[in-house]
């Protein structure tokens, strides 16, 4: 049974698990390289215990919450101490990078379960300050089992879901990935070159929810998502290629004046959200 938690990260993702932890009554040992994130992560009780290497040994689940390519380094430091039995975890916005360090480290602890997460939550802005104790509410969690074991796969669902989370999703590292391209990494890359318009400048009394909606994640940790995206670049630039020759179709469209092309366009986006929807 999951009863005393590690979490190694308390920016945005690490506080507001931790938060959520905190709340329900579970024991949360909070390790980040900074000081001042530790101080500001322990008055918003992210965590009520530090983490170290020595009460490493005392947690059921330890979670990363940092960037992909640090995760391998971080687990190391950690993963010695950990008990038989101990679940490690991560927050990281790509899965491939992450259970492929994972593949690594448990032939190093076989006695040592190892399942990639990710939850599908976040906010525009970044770091403990901004954390919240609701960011999960709803959501969905993304699990990638490296190590076979049913028994603790149904005990994370169980966990997450007692959270608050909405619904577990278990998948494969390559599917997730895929997937996070399109419905995360491109809505970031199409908000963050949107907003590069001039006419973003003077949008103040001619803007409302789509001009909201359209420009909201254009916000971003550029070092963050520019290594996510980067570490992805096989199945975003796809995604991204496709929707340039989408978009080239709607440019035509407008240069010739061709109004049926243009409706039949924009009648075809309309249904399939409506499909989707409906689904």
């Amino acid at each position: 049974m999951i009863k005393k938690i590690g979490i190694v990260g308390l920016g945005l993702m690490g506080a507001s698990f931790g938060r959520v932890l905190v709340k329900n009554g579970y024991q949360v040992y909070g390790a980040d390289n900074s000081d001042a994130v530790m101080q500001k992560a322990l008055l918003a009780k992210a965590y009520t215990e530090v983490l170290t290497e020595q009460n490493a040994a005392e947690v059921d689940l330890l979670v990363f919450a940092i960037f992909p390519r640090a995760f391998e380094a971080a687990a190391k430091r950690f993963l010695p101490h950990l008990k038989t039995g101990a679940i490690v975890s991560d927050f990281c916005g790509n899965k491939r990078i992450v259970t492929q360090a994972m593949a690594r480290l448990e032939k190093e602890r076989e006695d040592v379960v190892f399942v990639g997460g990710h939850p599908m939550a976040g906010r525009e802005f970044s770091g403990v300050e901004h954390s919240s104790v609701r960011l999960f509410d709803g959501a969905s969690m993304i699990l990638v089992p490296v190590t076979e074991n049913l028994f603790v796969l149904s005990e994370l669902k169980a966990f997450y879901l007692s959270l608050g989370f909405d619904e577990v999703v278990v998948t494969t590292p390559e599917k997730h990935d895929k997937m996070i391209s399109y419905t995360s990494q491109l809505c970031h890359v199409v908000s963050n070159a949107f907003i590069k318009s001039d006419s973003a400048k003077a949008h103040d009394g001619y803007s409302a929810g789509s001009y909201r909606d359209l420009t909201r994640v254009a916000r971003l940790n550029p070092d963050m998502w520019a290594q996510l995206m980067t570490d992805n670049r096989d199945y975003l630039k796809e995604e991204l290629d496709k929707l340039i020759a989408s978009l080239q179709q709607y440019s035509d469209a407008l240069g010739s004046g061709e109004e049926d092309a243009l409706r039949a366009l924009l009648a075809e986006g309309d249904r399939i959200k409506r499909e989707i929807d409906k689904r």
